[in-house]
């Protein structure tokens, strides 16, 4: 259990009964900087024993081929979260999506940076207080596609429209890093004094995604069925995926490789985010 206040579960978002857990985590003690960005499901654990989950489980498919992975920190859906940003899943297991203020209280000190976390591949996770440093991420501007669309999960059910609405956040896919100067990288890592270390920040993504170091295989997601399978027929047209991503056709074609596509490789490959290729590559049919 967190060493501070929740809010009250279940309730009318989220259905689970929150509940003590016993639970042990294994991290290097000597990171090793790969730069790889691979996107990982629990990005690491806070120093009272929460983990930190940003994504969620709840998403919109579209009949057109599309995918959403919503967000847990928007205003659309209802995912119950409480004051810290956080809410409990199946299994009892309390989890953060955000920042918590109260985890920042419990261990502010009069430093800027607060330490509150240990990222998976062994390096650590702050807090600035100042706000010192800034994503690096951006509401994209072109509209969303996508026709018969549903949403899963507690999210809904419903029919939901897609097709030509604006990018706000809602949906994962909504946002794209740029790498500009003085921002942080897309695992939201900056090096400090000779140092790399990840950031919890009030925007976008809120808790790194990615991971820039050596970590356990087991901490990758599943993520969701995409890409033709094997023996399928033939390979959908993947001309939009390429021009979406601003690559060349043939560089998207080589990357993802043979029929089923290996999505964490070719992203990066491609030097672009997990999450917004596996938002465009069609489903399979």
């Amino acid at each position: 259990m967190p060493n501070h206040a929740t809010g009250t579960f279940p309730n009318s978002g989220n259905p689970n009964t929150i509940s003590e857990q016993n639970t042990n985590y294994e991290f290097p003690t000597e990171p090793v900087f790969t730069g790889a960005s691979i996107e990982v499901l629990t990005t690491g654990v806070a120093i009272n024993g929460v983990k930190f989950e940003p994504g969620t489980a709840e998403s919109v498919r579209c009949d057109s081929g599309e995918f959403y992975r919503i967000e847990a920190l928007q205003k659309t859906y209802n995912l119950g979260l409480d004051l810290n940003n956080a809410h409990v899943q199946p299994t009892g297991e309390y989890h953060y999506h955000g920042v918590s203020q109260l985890l920042v209280n419990a261990f502010s000190t009069e430093t800027d940076l607060i330490h509150l976390g240990f990222a998976a591949d062994g390096y650590l996770i702050y807090y600035s207080k100042s706000g010192a440093y800034e994503s690096g991420y951006e509401l994209k501007k072109t509209p969303r596609e996508g026709t018969g669309c549903s949403a899963t999960g507690p999210a809904g059910g419903d029919r939901v429209a897609i097709q030509g609405t604006l990018p706000d956040g809602t949906y994962t896919s909504d946002w794209i890093h740029i790498n500009t100067d003085g921002k942080l990288d897309s695992c939201n890592g900056v090096t400090v004094n000779g140092e790399y270390l990840y950031l919890m920040t009030d925007t976008f993504p809120y808790i790194p995604r990615c991971l820039n170091g050596q970590f356990n295989a087991s901490t990758k997601p599943a993520g969701p069925p995409l890409g033709p399978p094997p023996g399928s027929g033939q390979p959908p047209d993947l001309t939009s995926v390429a021009d979406a991503l601003g690559i060349d056709l043939n560089d998207l074609i080589s990357a993802l490789g043979p029929p089923p596509p290996d999505l964490e490789a070719a992203a990066i490959k491609l030097n672009v985010p997990l999450s917004e290729l596996q938002s465009l590559m069609p489903r399979p049919g």
